[in-house]
C-alpha cells in the first residue's frame, strides 16, 4: 500500500487497487481532440469511463457511437458503448461517480494574448464540487507552470482535505498530434508529475495500464514546462526556416533546394519546413502561456516574442505574393477571382484552429480578391471568425479554369496538383506540393522577385 511521508495512506491503496482490478471508472473532463483519443484507450483497456462535455450535441453523438474526431473512428466509440464501458453526458454532478478525472479542456489565449484558464477553472471547480476521499485528478490540459499546484490544488483543498492523502493530483501534458499515422495517444511517451511522491505512483499505476511508455517528472511544474519546451522549440525552428524562406526569396534561391541539402548532414541540423505560417491548437499558443508566466516573474522571452512575430507575419508574406503574382501577369487582386487549396492548419487533417489559411483568405478578401476555398476535410468552416459558416466549393475543371489564381495553402495528399496546374492560369505553392512539376504559370513560395516579373503565360 502506498506511503506518505512513512505513514500508511488507506485512501491510495484503495485506489490502487481498484486500478489493479479494474474497478476504477475514469471521467474524462472535455471530449475533443484530446479527451475522445483517452476515453478510446481506456475502454479498449477494459476500464469504464464517463465522459463530461458542454455540448449537449457532442455527448448525444458520441452515446449514439458516432465520433466527431477524425483520429477515433466511430467503430470504436460504438464498441465502447455497446460494451458498457463508455456514457457520456453533460452532468458534472457525476464526477463524484469516478475514481479518476482527466480534464481535456481547452486554453486559449485572450485578445492580449494572455492565458485564458477560465475552462481550467471552471472543471476544477466542477470537480471540487462532487470531489470524494481517494480521487486522481489529472490535468492535461496546456497551460502555464504553476498551474496544477497555485490554481487547481487551491480549490480542490478548500474542501478539507489533504493532497497525496485524500486526494491526489498530477500533471501531464497531452502530446496530441491530430493525422499523424504513426504517432498516436497509446505509443507516444507520456509525461507525468504529481504535487506529491504519492500523487505520482497512483497516476503511474493508471495510466501505465493503457500507454506504452510513462516519463515520470519530479514535480507538476516540470511536467507542464516539458510542454512548453517541445512546442516552443518547434515554434522558434519553424520561425528560423520560414526567415530563411524570405531571405531566399530575396536571393532567388529555392529554399526547399536548401533545406534538402542541409538535411543530409547527419549530425547538428533537424530538417523544419517553411509554410505560410503555424496553425493548430498548440505551436501558435502554448509558447505565449510561458511567455506570460515569464514577465509576472520580470523577465523577457526575447526569442519566443521573436518567433512569434516571424510567424504570424508569413500570411501577409503569402498575399503579397499572390498580389505581385497576378501583377506579373498584368491583373489586379482587386476583383481577381483566388480558390484556396486547403483550410486546415497541416495536411490530411479537417482541423482549422489557428490555421494560416483563414488569414491568408482574409487578407486577399481585403485587397479585393474574391476568394473561395476547396478542402476535402472541411466542408464547412466551424470556427467562430469572420470565415464561420464559408463552405468548401467542389475542386472541378471548371473552378480550377475560372480562377485567376490558385493559391496552395495545405497540401492534402488526396489532391491532384499535376491537374491543378494543368487548368489553372496561375498558382502559387506555399508547401512545394508541386514539386517535380515544372510549368511556368506556377510560382513557388520563394521565387524571387525578378520571376515574379518575367512574363508567364496567360
Amino acid at each position: 500500500m502506498a506511503t506518505v511521508n512513512g505513514v500508511r495512506s488507506v485512501e491510495a491503496g484503495r485506489l490502487l487497487a481498484k486500478i489493479e482490478s479494474k474497478q476504477a471508472v475514469l471521467g474524462v473532463v472535455g471530449l475533443g481532440y484530446v479527451g475522445l483519443p483517452l476515453v478510446a484507450e481506456f475502454a479498449r483497456a477494459g476500464y469504464r469511463v464517463i465522459g463530461f462535455d458542454i455540448s449537449a450535441a457532442v455527448v448525444e453523438s458520441l452515446n449514439a457511437g458516432r465520433s466527431h474526431i477524425q483520429d477515433v473512428p466511430s467503430e470504436a466509440v460504438a464498441r465502447a458503448v455497446n460494451e458498457g464501458l463508455f456514457h457520456s453526458t453533460t452532468d458534472m454532478g457525476r464526477l463524484g461517480e469516478c475514481d479518476a478525472i482527466s480534464i481535456c479542456v481547452p486554453t486559449p489565449l485572450s485578445k492580449t494574448r494572455d492565458p485564458d484558464v477560465s475552462y481550467v477553472v471552471a472543471a476544477t471547480q466542477s470537480v471540487t464540487d462532487a470531489v470524494r476521499p481517494g480521487q486522481l485528478i489529472v490535468l492535461e490540459s496546456t497551460t502555464y507552470p504553476g498551474t496544477t499546484r497555485e490554481l487547481m490544488l487551491p480549490m480542490l483543498e478548500a474542501k478539507g482535505g489533504h493532497v497525496g492523502e485524500d486526494f491526489f493530483l498530477c500533471f501531464s501534458p497531452e502530446r496530441v498530434d491530430p493525422g499523424n499515422e504513426r504517432w498516436h495517444t497509446r505509443n507516444t511517451p507520456k509525461v507525468i508529475g504529481g504535487v506529491t511522491p504519492t500523487c505520482l505512483e497512483v497516476a503511474l499505476a493508471l495510466y501505465n495500464r493503457v500507454m506504452d511508455t510513462m516519463v515520470p517528472v519530479s514535480s507538476t511544474e516540470a511536467a507542464e514546462m516539458t510542454k512548453l519546451l517541445e512546442n516552443t522549440f518547434r515554434s522558434i525552428n519553424i520561425a528560423l526556416v520560414n526567415e530563411m524562406a524570405q531571405a531566399s526569396d530575396r536571393l532567388g534561391v529555392d529554399v526547399w533546394e536548401v533545406i534538402n541539402a542541409a538535411a543530409t548532414k547527419p549530425f547538428g541540423f533537424m530538417k523544419f519546413l517553411p509554410g505560410p505560417g503555424i496553425g493548430g491548437h498548440c505551436i501558435p499558443l502554448d509558447p505565449h502561456y510561458l511567455a506570460w508566466k515569464m514577465r509576472t516573474l520580470n523577465y523577457k522571452t526575447r526569442m519566443i516574442e521573436l518567433a512569434g512575430e516571424i510567424n504570424k507575419e508569413m500570411p501577409y508574406f503569402v498575399a503579397d505574393k499572390v498580389q505581385d503574382a497576378l501583377n506579373a501577369q498584368r491583373k489586379a487582386l482587386h476583383g481577381s477571382r483566388v480558390l484556396v487549396l486547403g483550410v486546415a492548419y497541416k495536411k490530411d487533417i479537417d482541423d482549422v484552429r489557428e490555421s494560416p489559411a483563414l488569414d491568408v483568405i482574409r487578407l486577399l478578401e481585403e485587397k479585393g480578391g474574391l476568394v473561395d476555398y476547396h478542402d476535402p476535410f472541411v466542408a464547412r468552416v466551424r470556427e467562430d471568425g469572420e470565415l464561420r459558416g464559408r463552405d468548401s466549393v467542389p475542386l472541378t475543371d471548371e473552378t480550377l479554369r475560372a480562377s485567376d489564381c490558385v493559391v496552395i495553402v495545405t497540401d492534402h495528399s488526396s489532391v491532384d496538383y499535376r491537374r491543378v496546374v494543368e487548368l489553372a492560369p496561375l498558382v502559387v505553392d506555399t508547401r512545394n506540393a508541386t514539386h517535380g512539376i515544372f510549368a511556368s504559370n506556377v510560382i513557388a513560395l520563394t521565387d524571387s522577385y525578378q520571376r515574379l516579373h518575367t512574363p508567364t503565360r496567360a
